[in-house]
């Protein structure tokens, strides 16, 4: 496939994808256009462009950035959008090699990734049995939050799920991860009963769909749309709605949130980090580690809760 002509055209289709497949916030998109725009004109100034930028030019650029006494925040977000363009542009076939690929970008402070307490998730699940048109789709939307709580899977790994694999009230699900990995995660007696009673309800729509002379669907959750699946953004459209139901600020919730919520209760609850990367399908542990900050803080707790010299000395009771 052809690259779009000008820089402009490269960094308005992109976006569009990401508002697109991912459901990517404004405020994001606007932060790639601007560090994307900034490196346009960089490489137009070298007369040159996206199409021809090598691994060299990219990161001249880079050096360029911090000649300018640009924070390091701000140097990873722009290599991480440049990255990004680049992987997609390789996807698209408007380049037959990806030049940021290799690169390793000045690093950025390890933020804490926003997770929700229990009790908020439970309004979400509850919200969940609540919100829909149809009793139908009350059912999928329960068994769409019990699955991704009780397994913390991408929400891609989630909505491409193939009805195959739920078959046989299983007491484990085979996932197909990142770079065509598998790895198996386990179901919760909720995640099981909802699953349960979303097959039935799916199976007898399609049944019907099979009556009116329509084809019978690979996935567990079937959609009219291209992709033959409830997409990654309707998914994320829907889970604004159920925080607004439930009463949990939609700013905190996304479907990655409450896979940070899996790791997070487990955690908190005992669980070991090799594990957790286990069940999160995560290729480093150094990507899981992230979530130690759990620890911490009950480690913080303890202390201040039942060391003696963490004590009040003005309240002597």
């Amino acid at each position: 496939m052809a690259s779009p002509a000008t820089s402009e055209l490269w960094i308005s289709t992109f976006l569009q994808a990401q508002a697109a497949e991912l459901g990517a916030a404004n405020n994001t998109l606007l932060a790639y256009g601007r560090d994307l725009k900034d490196f346009a004109a960089w490489l137009q100034r070298r007369k040159t462009g996206f199409a021809e930028a090598d691994r060299d030019q990219i990161e001249a650029y880079l050096i360029d950035c911090d000649a300018q006494g640009l924070a390091q925040s701000t140097r990873a977000r722009r290599l991480s959008a440049i990255k990004q363009i680049y992987r997609f542009a390789f996807e698209e076939g408007w380049r037959d090699s990806n030049p940021a690929i290799q690169i390793k970008g000045p690093g950025r402070q390890k933020r804490l990734p926003k997770t929700l307490d229990v009790p908020e998730v439970d309004r979400l699940l509850q919200a969940a049995r609540q919100t829909g048109r149809t009793e139908a789709d009350r059912v999928r939307n329960t068994c769409l939050m019990e699955v991704l709580y009780a397994t913390g899977m991408r929400v891609t790994e989630l909505v491409s799920l193939p009805v195959s694999s739920a078959r046989g009230d299983p007491r484990m699900l085979l996932v197909l991860g990142k770079g065509g990995k598998e790895r198996m995660v386990p179901l919760s007696p909720p995640a099981r009963e909802a699953l349960a009673a979303w097959l039935g309800v799916r199976d007898e729509t399609e049944d019907q769909l099979v009556a009116d002379g329509g084809q019978r669907s690979r996935f567990l959750f079937p959609s009219r749309g291209k992709s033959g699946h409830l997409t990654r953004h309707m998914f994320f459209l829907l889970v604004k709605e159920l925080a607004v139901q439930g009463g949990v600020s939609p700013e905190k919730v996304t479907p990655h949130t409450l896979r940070h919520a899996f790791a997070t209760h487990l955690l908190a609850n005992g669980a070991d980090l090799r594990s957790i990367q286990t069940l999160l399908g995560h290729a480093d542990v150094a990507t899981t580690e992230i979530y130690t900050h759990v620890l911490d803080e009950r480690l913080a707790e303890l202390v201040l809760e039942h060391h003696p010299l963490a004590k009040d000395p003005d309240n002597k009771g």
